[in-house]
């Protein structure tokens, strides 16, 4: 039996940029961090005692007797790509999916970790990153960036850059103390809006040469952010930046935002919030802010509607934390 466990991801800067077909022209870059609030995968062989061969269990449950008729097109695709059998798999997570923290990619990054364990071989984070970007974008075909499988696998709160050669990962270099202080000035609010990130992401892709001016103002405001977060600038800049990013994101596609969330958002605004963004494609799901200590108080009395999800930084990445090894002889 294998079990993973894979942090979601909140980026802050660049999201867009990371599109293949916007940074092997532009150049792309995105800042983003891992939190304390997991995806977990629980894989083993499944006895040879039922009428069927392969059992899933997510939002809903599965059992077939062939991969091919397997519904979930990226256990499917995955199981096909690293030839799996007679599985019994298991997901669970602390937070709710189609909620723009990445979710789908994290699952997929777990997942693929504990499919390699249990054939009892060792993959890096960045292959598990390449081939989590590769079942989501190629074999499953579905739209969006890269950045989200790369957080999900390295963890930690770093600047990844794009270019047309691929992609390197590069820690923030931060004191401890101001880093603790960022994190203590992030507030994560659930709207209670899901969506397919999909939808919005083949949308935005459509977008990506009318809105290149846009993306390039989001591009560089990734250098704005780090220079704000590795110097002795007043951390309060960082929110000011969310606020100013979020506008930009809310242009390249009007399925970004809705009028609730723009009612919400300036809610908190008007509470004392700084700034914030919309996490992940647009449509729903968790809103983030940047407040100062003194303020939070209002801005959790004015969205008390909403979820607070306290969180704390992590730096692990995804995880083998169960490995118990299974001999298996196929049929």
């Amino acid at each position: 039996m294998i079990i993973t466990q894979t942090p979601f991801r909140m980026s802050f800067f660049g999201g867009g940029t990371d599109f293949p077909g916007f940074y092997k022209e532009h150049g792309g870059a995105v800042i983003s961090t891992t939190f304390d609030k997991y995806c977990y995968v629980n894989v083993r062989h499944l006895p040879r005692f039922f009428d069927y061969t392969t059992e899933l269990s997510y939002a809903k449950i599965e059992r077939v007797s062939r991969v091919e008729d397997i519904e979930h097109p990226a256990i499917r695709e995955a199981m096909k790509q690293l030839d799996m059998h007679e599985i019994r798999l298991t997901y669970e997570a602390d937070l709710p999916a189609r909620s723009g923290l990445g979710t789908s990619s994290s699952f997929a990054v777990g997942m693929l970790n504990a499919f390699y364990a249990l054939k009892g071989k060792y993959a890096d984070k960045r292959k598990l990153a390449d081939d989590a970007i590769f079942l989501e974008r190629v074999l499953c075909n579905e739209s969006g960036g890269v950045q989200d499988q790369i957080a999900a696998s390295f963890g930690g709160l770093n600047r990844i850059n794009f270019d047309a050669d691929g992609y390197s990962v590069n820690p923030i270099i931060i004191a401890p103390d101001r880093k603790n202080l960022l994190n203590r000035n992030l507030m994560l609010f659930f709207t209670g809006f899901s969506r397919f990130s999909s939808d919005i992401q083949v949308e935005a892709e459509k977008n990506l040469k009318s809105k290149k001016d846009q993306l390039l103002e989001m591009l560089s405001l990734v250098d704005d952010a780090e220079k704000v977060l590795t110097s002795k600038c007043d951390l309060n800049e960082f929110g000011q930046l969310l606020d100013y990013t979020w506008k930009l994101k809310r242009g390249i596609t009007n399925k970004v935002s809705t009028d609730s969330i723009d009612a919400v958002y300036e809610k908190a605004i008007k509470a004392g919030a700084t700034g914030g963004k919309l996490l992940g494609a647009g449509g729903g799901g968790f809103l983030l802010f940047y407040v100062e200590p003194e303020k939070q108080k209002q801005v959790q009395e004015a969205l008390d509607k909403f979820l607070y999800v306290p969180f704390e930084f992590e730096t692990g990445g995804t995880r083998v934390i169960h490995y118990t090894p299974e001999s298996y002889e196929p049929r």
